[in-house]
Parts: structure tokens; C-alpha cells; sequence
């Protein structure tokens, strides 16, 4: 059995969400956390799950509400593991981006002739395809993999490692490493690779792993200048992270960057173009969630 505490919160609340403290300094057993908008008809409102291996009681509940002043509809609740996997696979319809189609194993007869098929299942790290920066994302790198081939790939923040296997799949001959700050989503990522028949490892048409905040990882750093750099993260990292990622990119190389909203756009689009990145050409978006493809100057 496993216990889940959820709450709404607003949007300014939930883009703080990577700023809150290590659990691991707060608890002895953290528990996993996950923010998300269910419906983007209403975008201030998200909804905060905490998944604890064992009843949190009310002093955890007021730890964590606490962290967030729009707290509202606080409920705690246990949660069986069957019906934990039931609801984690419930509405992840395959989502189509250009040649690519996430699924999970539920839906392999979606893929068609052609297609770039990639399965992921729900689970502990970000990136099924289903949320709107996913989704620009594969439609952004299906575009630019028409008109350019990429040697050198790296996918900052990785989650379940799907960018990179995309980038990949469009781009047999490239090499790439997919980075995450968090263990579990390396962990997660790994699995998917032998899941979709990547190999692992440092050569042309692998992906390597690794665990790393931002680009300054030996692991990373040896490996630039890339030519693609995937980040789908957050508006206000990718302005901490502006100086970093643009200084990896080769001249000519582009960069994706999402998880930022339409008011955002502005604001990181400026932090990369003090840095030599300039926007290159059509924005591939859903909603209020635009993907920005940036290009290095050569000049």
C-alpha cells in the first residue's frame, strides 16, 4: 500500500515547484512529488501529488502544504498498488508529433507503417508525451531532423529519456547523452532504452546516461560542442541554465527549449540571445505552451 497527498495549488505556486527543498533533508522515507495541470482550460489551476510509502501524518501534511500559500483541497488519501498502476495508465491515449507516436504497451496497434513508435509508460519521472512541452518538443525535433543532421545530441533533464530517443530515432547516426538532476528519472530513463531497443553507451546511435544538474558534469562538458540540445525543463531554470547551454552548442547547432508558458516566452528568449542563440524560424507550440527553437550564430 502507498498513501498520496494532493492539494490544488495556483500557477506561480507550481513554477516554484523545483525551487522546494531536498526532501531527503526533511524525511527520512521522501516521498515522490509530481505537479501538473489537468486542464489547460484552467491554467491556474494545478494539482500537487506527494506519493508516500506510508501514512503521512499531520505535521508532513502541514510540511508540505506549507510550501505552497494557494494550498486549497488538501486530501490524503491510501492507494493500492494495483489501482496505483490502473490510474497511472488511465488517459494516456498514443499521442502523434510528426512521424513519432508515444504509446504505452496498451496501445501498440497505434503505430502505423512509417512511424517513429516509442512506448512509455506512466511512472515516477516526467515525459510521456501526453503534456503539451513533450509534445512541442517531438514536433520541433521531427521538423528540424527534415532539414538537418545532428552528430551530437544532448537532452538536458531528461525525465524518461523520450527526447533523446527521439532525437536519436530521427538521426540513426548521432550520439547522445540524456542528463537528469533526479537518480529515479536516470533510472527510469534506462529502462525505457532497452524497453525501445536503445543501446546504452558513449558511440554513434547510443544514448548515455547520467546523473547531472545543468551541463557542468565532466560527462557532459567532454562531450560538447553538441549540434542539438533538447531542454525541457522550466521557465526560470532555462534563464539560470542560459549561459551554460548556449556555451556547448556548436556554431550553426540549435537548442529546444520548453516548459515555459506564452508570458515566459519573452523573458528566456532574451536570456539566450545575449548569449549568440537567435530564434530559428517557426515555433512549434500547444496552447499557452510554445517550444523555442534557437540556432548559434555562426558569425
Amino acid at each position: 500500500m502507498s498513501w498520496t497527498l494532493q492539494f490544488w495549488c495556483n500557477r506561480a505556486d507550481a513554477e516554484a515547484f523545483p525551487r522546494l527543498p531536498d526532501m531527503a533533508d526533511l524525511f527520512d522515507d521522501p516521498p515522490s512529488l509530481n505537479v501538473e495541470e489537468p486542464d489547460p482550460a484552467q491554467p491556474d489551476a494545478w494539482l500537487f501529488t506527494a506519493y508516500f510509502n506510508t501514512q503521512p501524518d499531520a505535521a508532513a501534511v502541514a510540511l508540505i502544504t506549507g510550501l505552497f500559500a494557494s494550498a486549497s483541497g488538501v486530501t490524503v488519501a491510501e492507494l493500492a498498488d494495483a489501482d496505483w498502476t490502473t490510474m497511472s495508465q488511465r488517459g494516456l491515449e498514443p499521442v502523434r508529433a510528426g512521424r513519432f507516436v508515444v504509446h504505452t504497451a496498451n496501445h501498440r496497434d497505434a503505430v502505423r507503417p512509417g512511424d517513429w513508435p516509442l512506448q512509455i509508460e506512466a511512472g515516477l519521472a516526467f515525459g510521456t508525451g501526453q503534456h503539451a512541452t513533450t509534445h512541442g518538443c517531438l514536433a520541433a525535433i521531427a521538423r528540424l531532423s527534415k532539414a538537418h543532421r545532428y552528430s551530437n545530441i544532448a537532452d538536458i533533464g531528461t525525465g524518461t529519456g523520450v527526447l533523446a530517443m527521439a532525437a536519436v530515432r530521427a538521426n540513426r547516426a548521432a550520439r547522445a547523452i540524456a542528463s537528469d538532476n533526479d537518480p529515479i528519472a536516470i533510472s527510469v530513463a534506462a529502462e525505457n532504452l532497452t524497453l525501445n531497443h536503445f543501446a546504452a553507451g558513449a558511440c554513434a546511435g547510443r544514448i548515455a546516461l547520467a546523473v547531472a544538474a545543468g551541463v557542468h558534469a565532466p560527462s557532459l562538458r567532454q562531450r560538447a560542442p553538441y549540434d542539438l540540445v533538447l531542454a525541457n525543463i522550466l521557465a526560470w531554470p532555462l534563464i539560470a541554465l542560459a549561459r551554460d547551454l548556449s556555451a556547448v552548442i556548436a556554431p550553426g547547432g540549435h537548442l529546444v527549449l520548453a516548459g515555459l508558458l506564452d508570458s515566459q516566452q519573452r523573458a528566456v528568449a532574451n536570456a539566450y540571445r545575449r548569449h549568440g542563440m537567435i530564434p530559428a524560424g517557426a515555433m512549434d507550440r500547444r496552447g499557452e505552451w510554445p517550444c523555442l527553437v534557437l540556432v548559434r550564430k555562426t558569425h
